[in-house]
């Protein structure tokens, strides 16, 4: 069986990514997926020139205790973080309602605790199949969560600093892509412990990662809500806002998606318990008209054709598809992963009342690549890519990767 339930969505492959099943973000580019990983601490690397016979065709391993789950492609190069594994024997105490609850220097602990890499690892994939390591920009603390990057001469990262509490935002310096260079910071007050600020809030404020449009960058702070960047000088980004609504919502705030030609921005929070421990989570539609006053006008409809928190696992919002250059692009059908209720498409040409159009909720994981025990055998999709041809990469963290073509609103 290949799915659960679907709806405008039509089932096209199935790869289990060499046999490490478990995926987090997907990047497309020249016919190759490249699929960083959260167990298996690497990267895949697909041929997808032909959609319906996938093939795993690399696999490029992280250091030892190394996480690599995020990456960028852009031309001829590929950006993939590295930082401290939370899947490591040595971390596995630091259970989801930990990692989540907590900053990151309470639950993975001081840099020099164990062997692991921290910073960011440079490919040249001028020969797709085939990426070559160029650079390696090392960071003082437990390393990268997530890269934007798009071309030209900066990357966006989320980084931990030693004298930092949590991920905050910095600006890499792309001129010379053998010698990525650290040239701008910016963070919520309260996460420069070494510079004695203290934290007048509760739960995790970190920077998921960031996405730039224009001169804006719009930032995902997890328990810290949102903020929007005046990036007119990329190396010193000024805030123009910070809206945070948790409590009373639940936080959780990961994934950020400008749509500048209608002066919108999507806001997704992240689902971080199973069962809907954490409560209601959401897909915000926000206008952005004022950069520095975002208003929050409506939210995407939640799957509600099955009992999702009765299913297992999590249920909730974790990535949208991002518009990137090259991948399909569109202000009005967004398409989001939801754990376990799969992947969803949505229509947003009225802002004020999204409409969900089509859906696939992949079959459960033939077997589990998740390490902590008593994990429930349930779908757990993860990051969305959509390419030209309207087809679907969805990644998951033991199913491997699901390809879908969304057949429309029918």
């Amino acid at each position: 069986m290949t799915t659960d339930a679907s709806r405008n969505m039509r089932f096209i492959a199935r790869c289990d990514q060499g046999g490490k099943s478990d995926g987090v973000q997907f990047m497309l580019s020249r016919g190759y997926g490249y699929i960083g990983h959260t167990f298996s601490n690497g990267v895949t690397v697909v041929d997808l020139r032909d959609p319906a016979h996938p093939k795993t065709v690399k696999f490029i391993a992280a250091p030892p205790n190394t996480r690599a789950s995020h990456l960028q492609v852009h031309d001829d190069l590929m950006l993939v973080i590295n930082g401290a594994s939370r899947h490591t024997p040595q971390s596995l105490a630091a259970d989801d309602k930990d990692y989540y609850a907590r900053p990151l220097v309470e639950t993975l602990g001081k840099s020099d605790d164990r062997d692991f890499a921290a910073g960011m690892r440079v490919y040249d994939v001028s020969r797709p199949a085939e990426p070559r390591e160029i650079a390696f920009m090392p960071v003082d603390g437990l390393g990268l969560h997530r890269i934007w990057y798009v071309g030209g001469r900066y990357a966006y990262v989320s980084a931990h600093f030693d004298n930092f509490t949590d991920h905050i935002l910095a600006i890499v310096d792309m001129r010379e892509p053998t010698r990525p260079e650290i040239v701008g910071r910016w963070w919520l007050p309260g996460m420069w412990r070494a510079g004695g600020e203290t934290a007048d809030w509760k739960g995790r404020y970190a920077l998921h990662h960031a996405l730039v449009a224009g001169n804006l960058a719009y930032g995902a702070w997890r328990d810290g809500g949102m903020t929007v960047h005046d990036l007119s000088n990329p190396e010193k980004p000024r805030l123009l806002v910070h809206r945070n609504w948790s409590p009373p919502f639940g936080g959780g705030t990961h994934s950020p998606l400008p749509l500048p030609d209608r002066n919108l921005l999507l806001v997704g929070d992240e689902a971080t318990q199973d069962n809907c421990e954490d409560g209601v989570k959401c897909v915000w539609v926000m206008d952005v008209r004022v950069p520095a006053n975002p208003v929050t006008i409506a939210t995407m409809p939640r799957p509600a054709e099955a009992d999702y928190c009765a299913k297992g696992a999590k249920f909730g919002p974790h990535n949208l598809h991002e518009n990137r250059p090259g991948s399909f692009q569109s202000s009005t059908l967004i398409f989001a992963t939801w754990y376990n209720a799969g992947v969803r498409a949505f229509d947003i040409s009225d802002p004020y009342r999204p409409r969900e159009t089509g859906y696939f909720v992949p079959a459960p994981p033939e077997r589990m690549m998740d390490p902590r025990p008593n994990r429930p055998r349930v779908i757990q999709s993860c990051d969305v890519h959509c390419d030209t041809r309207g087809l679907l990469y969805v990644t998951d963290s033991n199913a491997g990767l699901t390809i879908i073509e969304y057949e429309g609103a029918k």
